[in-house]
């Protein structure tokens, strides 16, 4: 049986640590490079997803929840989410590519939606008589620019692009969690959050328990007794055992400390992610 560890920001580009010296490879680089090991392992007969993140990028989000659906489908093999201190978001859209998902009594979950994060610094360059002069071809060429107040219209164009990205998280839960009615699946999926307790009890997860529990799952699924759980490592790499990686972080429920300079190379972006305290 293999261990996933989805944990932190969901990112399609690498993250620095140690003041920018050492660099990580993404969580999309990371979980796909463990998934074509495991295509060629033919001792995995499950996959236990051990999530701790408050989600991410829309796309590196997709992606990640796309590559779990497409492995489970040719190789027939049970797929397991064991949610930590935060599944939220985009932390949630991936457990949605499990067959079941098993929330740590203590798990905070939820957040389906999508937001975009601005900043608008026109009133803070006009007291220190700094003018920014922006040349453009095509009325909205700067739309979202930090130096300017949006238009009605551009509220309206990204509000456009916020509810399509927005249906489509709900089309994966819809898909997902089918014993969910529509009216229910509209109430759930507001962007607020949920305790274990309220998750198992809106049907978004399909048991409270702790990580062995989310393995006795996977092997029942699987129909193996007593499986060996094992993680893949590089060569470079600290091998810990299953107890010692994402379940043993901080809960991160202010991603503030978190590395998000891999979210804020590119500007304002699209994000299915849980950003207490850094939006309005």
């Amino acid at each position: 049986m293999l261990l996933i560890d989805i944990s932190n920001v969901i990112t399609d580009t690498p993250s620095k640590r140690a003041f920018g010296l050492v660099e990580e490879e993404s969580t999309i680089e990371r979980v796909e490079s463990e998934l074509k090991r495991a295509d060629d392992d033919r001792r995995i007969k499950a996959i236990v997803l051990r999530i701790n993140s408050p989600g991410g990028g829309v796309t590196a989000s997709d992606v990640l929840y796309s590559d779990l659906v497409r492995f489970k489908r040719k190789h027939d093999v049970p797929v397991v989410a064991a949610l930590g201190d935060l599944a939220a978001s985009g932390g949630y859209y991936v457990a949605c590519a499990a067959d079941r998902i098993v929330a740590h009594p203590t798990t905070v979950t939820g957040s389906i939606g999508v937001i975009l994060m601005n900043l608008n610094l026109e009133g803070l360059l006009a007291k220190v008589g700094v003018r920014n002069e922006t040349f453009k071809a095509g009325v909205h060429k700067d739309l979202l620019s930090p130096f300017r107040g949006a238009t009605p219209e551009e509220r309206r164009i990204v509000q456009t692009i916020l509810d399509s990205l927005h249906a489509r998280f709900v089309s994966v839960v819809r898909e997902n969690r089918p014993r969910l009615d529509e009216a229910r699946v509209a109430e759930l999926t507001d962007g607020r959050i949920f305790d274990a307790s309220q998750a198992l009890g809106a049907g978004l997860v399909d048991e409270i328990g702790d990580l062995p529990a989310a393995i006795a799952a996977a092997e029942e699924a699987a129909g193996v007794t007593e499986a060996r759980v094992v993680m893949y490592h590089r060569s470079d790499e600290t091998r810990e055992n299953i107890y010692s990686a994402a379940f043993g972080l901080p809960a991160q429920v202010n991603i503030l400390p978190l590395d998000l300079g891999a979210l804020a190379g590119g500007g304002a972006r699209f994000m299915y992610l849980w950003a207490p305290g850094l939006g309005e």
